[in-house]
């Protein structure tokens, strides 16, 4: 017990060497250790910095039995910093407040090397995931590069942060430049193993970066620029792997990226993904060829294994920019989700132009469900899948191998065009609504209010003096933080009449008095998170007048007003990607159900014909979990019919003369 007890005693505080620190700051000699500059095991902030900020050319931070605790640190450029093999550098518990607060920091310096084989960075995850001790923020990293030129990070251990393992962001300069990340392990971090907002010729070599877990999304790796100007090029990672990652393995999230960017460069060389949970790689642009960023992305020699969704993900225009898999495995991927296929393209909803833009080259799919291995997730409606070219080698259970070329027949066959009439969206302008007069009372003591996710708008019925009020509440969708909710209420002439602000976690009231007779429209934004709208005193309709509604976890019933006279209307519902889906029926005034589906992941359309005079009536959709599939994010949509989705037994908004 005696000999255990000193094994785990901090090391001792050490004095400064004020001889040897003199030496440095003469020019004498080049290479210091950072304990001359002190070493206290309660907190070496004071000295770690000062060893940096020396100027030494070279600098050695030794094991000293116990580990280097330290607040925030900046680094330096023109330096060497040699990690000693069991030297651990431990944040100091308790600090690291500020939402963005760092273990390290790189900003708009050059020349840094910094070697740490068999040393660790360690933070405290459990802590900053704490709402009692921490404000929640994503941005407490490991390490954060920024605007850095010909830095070179070889040899680290990076776990348990509050943010990324590495952070490659854009600070007051270009963006990276030359930066080359070598046989690191990222392990355990918050958001991300790695995040590359900016950076041209980056190399990553030999890296795991695994079990990342906390706030989305939650990947290995994730290229996401924030802003149109911030570039990937020359971009290489080669020999890494990504596994056990609660999102995706590689990511690229380039939708901030248009058609004005430079052109993007991203190879991935024998790099393998084991067992992540979302895509193994998945490639996400805009979906306008007109604004979408060109560029190539390559995965060459790369093995995609037993992620539990799909292994790859393609979300991109047919006619702008390449993505290349040439001899990839794709293997064992998605198998509690039999509904869906190794290989994925998808349409988002809005869009306009076809999907694709692939080629594949010997590219083995070995799969023991019996499926296609591609598939295509059309949520826009009717979009055409184009550019995909090349072959693929289907590897069944039994072992036996198929070589497929990619013709069109072929891809017709797995991945059938999904054709959607196209009925016109309607815009309530110049469109006078008013509810029905009826002995029923306009809204119902009970009521099951729906529930949103981002932003959405609403409009509201009411006459000039009605005392209107509604209750709004603003709530968590996983780790996404929240601040408060802006609610907004325009008037008819629209003029705003009321402005609030919901509490995140919480509820708010909203009152006015409505300064005239007709429709008010109400807007409120959750950011990535879901709100509610209930107990409001006057009828009240979800508005999908610029695009389907979002709606989350919800089930219940919606009315749909069809005018008199319409002979033509349609009713979409699409669930939110591979993973999520949606049931939905449509049932007509007589109470019977003329459409039904489940699981549906991409967009489906109720397609009604009517005769010549029919009368006005409320047809009703019924939302509801699905029987096989996770259920969260889906959309509505309705064209042909006032954009309006009144929850049952509110009056609904009917035109009138």
């Amino acid at each position: 017990l005696l000999t255990a007890a000193l094994v785990c005693a901090p090391a001792p505080a050490q004095e400064r060497d004020q001889r040897q620190i003199d030496r440095v700051e003469a020019g004498e000699i080049t290479e210091a250790h950072a304990s001359w500059w002190g070493f206290d095991p309660e907190d070496s902030t004071q000295a770690l910095q000062a060893a940096i900020n020396s100027g030494a050319e070279t600098l050695i931070v030794e094991d000293m039995g116990s580990p280097w605790v330290v607040r925030p640190i900046e680094l330096a450029g023109d330096q060497e910093i040699v990690f000693e093999d069991g030297c651990e550098v431990l944040a100091k518990r308790g600090e690291y407040k500020a939402r963005n607060a760092t273990l390290f920091t790189a900003n708009d310096i050059e020349n840094l090397t910094i070697r740490g084989y068999g040393a660790t960075w360690r933070m405290w995850q459990e802590d900053y995931d704490d709402p009692e001790l921490y404000e929640k923020a994503e941005w407490r990293h490991c390490l954060t590069l920024r605007s850095v030129r010909n830095v070179n990070i070889y040899g680290l251990t990076l776990r348990d942060s509050g943010g990324d393992g590495i952070y490659l962001g854009r600070g007051p300069g270009e963006p990276n430049f030359n930066v080359h990340i070598r046989d690191l392990v990222c392990d355990n971090n918050y958001r991300q193993g790695i995040s590359v907002i900016t950076a041209e010729n980056l190399l990553i070599e030999d890296t795991i970066l695994r079990n990342t877990s906390g706030t989305a999304p939650q990947a290995g790796i994730d290229f996401e620029p924030n802003s149109a100007d911030e570039p990937l090029v020359n971009c290489v990672m080669r020999n890494c792997l990504t596994e056990n990652n609660n999102g995706c393995g590689y990511v690229l999230y380039l939708r901030n990226l248009n058609a004005d960017s430079e052109p993007v460069s991203v190879r991935f060389e024998n790099c393998r993904a084991i067992g992540d949970h979302g895509y193994a790689a998945s490639l996400t642009t805009d979906g306008s060829v007109d604004t979408a960023v060109g560029g190539t992305v390559e995965f060459v020699d790369c093995e995609l294994t037993g992620s539990a969704s799909p292994a790859i993900g393609i979300c991109k225009p047919a006619e702008q920019g390449l993505v290349r898999f040439e001899r990839c495995t794709v293997a064992d991927v998605a198998q509690d989700s039999p509904a869906v296929a190794p290989i994925v393209f998808r349409a988002r909803s809005g869009w306009s132009d076809a999907v694709g833009g692939a080629q594949f080259e010997d590219v083995v799919v070995r799969d023991p469900l019996d499926r296609n291995p591609m598939m295509y997730l059309d949520q826009a409606g009717g979009l055409p899948l184009r550019n995909v070219t090349g072959n693929i080698i289907i590897e069944a259970a039994d072992g036996e191998r198929t070589q497929v070329e990619l013709t069109d027949e072929v891809l017709a066959g797995w991945m059938p065009a999904v054709t959607l009439t196209d009925i016109p969206r309607l815009s309530l302008e110049g469109m006078q609504l008013a509810p029905p007069v009826t002995d029923q009372p306009a809204v119902p003591d009970e009521v099951r209010w729906p529930v949103l996710r981002r932003a959405a708008e609403y409009a509201l019925y009411a006459l000039e003096g009605d005392q209107v009020s509604f209750a709004a509440g603003f709530f968590q969708v996983g780790h996404y933080e929240g601040d408060e909710m802006p609610v907004a209420i325009t008037s008819p002439s629209g003029e705003t009449v009321a402005e609030g602000l919901v509490p995140f976690e919480g509820h708010a009231t909203v009152s006015f008095t409505a300064p005239e007779t007709g429709v008010y429209r109400v807007s409120a934004d959750a950011g990535r998170n879901r709100h509610q709208i209930t107990d409001c005193t006057n009828p009240i309709a979800v508005l999908c007048e610029g695009g389907p509604a979002r709606f989350i976890s919800w089930s219940g019933e919606l009315t749909i007003w069809v005018p008199q006279d319409t002979t033509h209307f349609g009713v979409r519902v699409s669930g939110e990607g591979t993973g999520e889906a949606i049931p939905a029926a449509l049932v007509n005034p007589a109470g019977e159900v003329v459409g039904r589906v489940d699981n549906q992941f991409q967009t489906h359309q109720f397609e009604v014909q009517q005769q010549d005079g029919s009368p006005g009536a409320a047809w009703t959709l019924r939302l509801a979990r699905p029987s096989d599939v996770t259920w969260e994010d889906y959309y509505v949509d309705v064209r042909g019919v006032p954009p309006l989705l009144v929850p049952k037994g509110v009056a609904p908004l009917v035109p009138v003369e």
